[in-house]
């Protein structure tokens, strides 16, 4: 199973007059990376909605909006003088100092940290609410969950077809990699016999071989062809097994691409050429793909 590090999930539920509202949206990381926004007052509960985000998130950056209202009552908040005062009084002396205009507009200001303040009697127990809030972020990440299944099952088509064109491309490079050394011994003999021809200097078949053996060793892929193999079969052994395993399907890629490099460069045979090009190709989507799963 797959699982796309892009996703997204949300949920809400309403009891006693709040309204509790989470959104979760993940992107790609190498690592996993939480950053939460939510009501001051729950501030402290940061590192339990984090524990719970990790219980479903292995990798990626998640982003999550915790939203609180009151629907019930109203006249609950207001704006705190000394902190709006504050606020612009070190826009004031920054525009100053860089001699620049300040805006005009005092609401760009509401929605700074502090400036809105919910009221004594409409403050509600944190540790009381909590169980809600944890119900509606588990809905949410739920949601989230199955949101990145469906773009792993995606992604998982996406990577058997190309792992699939590669393994055609393989099969091109061992049915002609034989013929290599014969195309070469053939050549080589006809142009020794039309150097000599008039020199009266003969060449053993003994001296042929040599030279024959000697570039054999040189453009011998066979290990790289049974590696590209193995690779293939561990890939899609990843791309089956009950987990996700982006870091694995990561590393196979570089070894596929590795593996690939090489057969071009010991290759001197147009159809082996043209294949190492398709396989490259394959291999980048590979890498372009596998950089998203989890």
């Amino acid at each position: 199973m797959l699982l796309s590090m892009t996703g997204y999930g949300d949920a809400r539920e309403q009891e006693g007059g709040r309204l509790i509202a989470v959104e979760v949206r993940t992107v790609n990381n190498r690592y996993l990376k939480v950053s939460i926004r939510c009501p001051d007052a729950y501030s402290a509960k940061e590192q339990e909605i984090e524990k719970l985000v990790r219980n479903s998130v292995a990798r990626g950056t998640v982003n999550i909006a915790l939203r609180i209202d009151s629907v019930s009552r109203s006249g609950q908040y207001h704006i705190n003088h000394d902190v709006i005062q504050s606020y612009w009084e070190q826009l004031i002396a920054i525009t100053d100092e860089m001699h620049l205009s300040p805006p005009a507009q005092l609401t760009d200001f509401l929605t700074l940290p502090g400036v809105i303040v919910e009221d004594e009697d409409g403050r509600t127990d944190v540790d009381a609410e909590w169980p809600l809030v944890q119900k509606v972020l588990e809905k949410a990440l739920a949601q989230l969950d199955e949101f990145r299944q469906r773009e792993g099952d995606s992604m998982r088509q996406d990577l058997v077809q190309q792992c699939e064109l590669i393994a055609a491309q393989l099969e091109t490079v061992a049915e002609r990699a034989p013929t290599v050394i014969v195309q070469y011994r053939d050549k080589l003999k006809d142009r020794v016999t039309q150097l000599l021809r008039d020199t009266g200097v003969s060449v053993t078949d003994a001296d042929l071989i040599r030279e024959v053996s000697l570039f054999a060793d040189r453009c011998d892929i066979n290990e790289e062809i049974t590696r590209m193999r193995s690779h293939l079969d561990q890939f899609s052994e990843c791309l089956n097994q009950k987990e996700s395993a982006g870091r694995k399907l990561e590393f196979l890629c570089q070894e596929m691409f590795r593996e690939v490099n090489t057969i071009g460069s010991k290759s001197n045979n147009v159809d082996i050429a043209h294949a190492v090009v398709e396989m490259k190709g394959c291999i980048e989507r590979l890498r372009e793909i596998v950089q998203n799963v989890e």
